[in-house]
């Protein structure tokens, strides 16, 4: 029996490169959105109204629904969120 190895849990999960690459980034951005509403004590309608959604979008996020944002969604409300991303390419390993 031989045992995959992989850079990330996205790498094991999703069936190409591509598709583990954006899900990768949507559960950075997602982690960044939840971590900023703790920091900031927003309660779901507080960050909803910040965030431009609504609060089940907060409810959603809260619980980690990664496929129910998309990239774009995702960098809208981290902006709103008065965050900011850098953003850094390379060569895949």
């Amino acid at each position: 029996m031989s045992e995959n190895t992989y850079d990330s849990v996205w790498d094991a999960l999703e069936n190409t490169p591509e598709e583990a690459e954006n899900m990768r980034l949507r559960s950075r951005l997602m982690m960044a959105l939840a971590d900023q509403i703790k920091t900031q004590r927003w309660t779901q309608k507080d960050a909803a109204e910040r965030l431009h959604v609504t609060q089940p979008r907060i409810s959603d996020l809260n619980r980690g629904k990664i496929d129910l944002f998309s990239l774009d969604t995702l960098v809208n409300m981290v902006s709103a969120a008065g965050l900011h991303i850098d953003l850094s390419i390379r060569p895949a390993a």
